[in-house]
């Protein structure tokens, strides 16, 4: 049986400290909207969006957290079962930037991904529409050339390339899940059905 196009659902879970946009982010490509009214995240929330990738239908449960201290220890059973990891920051903002590193290694220890080295991060930096940037475009893009990661950037004010990070997010998403349900189910399945009983046909 094919089920090349069964539904797949893929977590997504953005990180980052707090308010460097992940909910407005989130919410502009969901929902297509935008507000002001900045809310702290308290612990954490989520939104679906169905896509399609490659011919597979994709449903993404894209998580954001909340990025104060306080909230931290919700880390250890949010992170695991994530398929990508997006790594958000302000660019007007050089703490925001620096906190990139501890974030992907607190994922990293608590999310428990089965292969660490290889495991997706997108980095994304927010609030490109402001004047007073801190956090160059070179910048940036070294530390995820470093890291090993991909480096977007955009606007979720203004809807400057929202989609581009969370398409690409699910694709590397799809690509762990399909890699990981390989490895866990094997490369063939082996089914055994017990042979019908031969009639006893003796005269006897």
């Amino acid at each position: 049986m094919n089920d090349k196009n069964a539904p797949v659902t893929l977590k997504i879970i953005l990180i980052g400290d707090s308010g460097v946009g992940k909910s407005s982010f989130m919410n502009r490509y969901v929902n297509h909207r935008f507000t002001n009214m900045y809310r702290a995240t308290i612990g954490t929330d989520f939104l679906s969006k169905t896509v399609d990738i490659g011919g597979d239908t994709v449903t993404l449960q894209i998580w954001d957290t909340a990025g104060t201290e306080r909230f931290q220890s919700l880390g250890m059973p949010l992170y695991r079962g994530s398929h990508c990891c997006m790594l958000v920051f302000d660019v007007t903002s050089t703490t925001s930037f620096n906190s990139l590193d501890v974030w992907r290694k607190e994922f990293l220890v608590q999310g428990e991904p089965e292969d660490p080295s290889a495991f997706p991060f997108i980095v994304l930096g927010n609030k490109t529409d402001l004047s007073n940037r801190k956090v160059s475009h070179r910048k940036a893009l070294q530390w995820c050339k470093d890291i090993g990661a991909e480096y977007f950037e955009g606007s979720a004010k203004e809807d400057l390339d929202i989609e581009k990070p969370f398409l690409r997010a699910a694709e590397c998403g799809l690509q762990q899940y399909k890699k990981h349900t390989l490895e866990n189910t094997g490369h063939f399945q082996i089914t055994c059905e017990r042979p019908r009983e031969a009639r006893n046909t003796c005269q006897c």
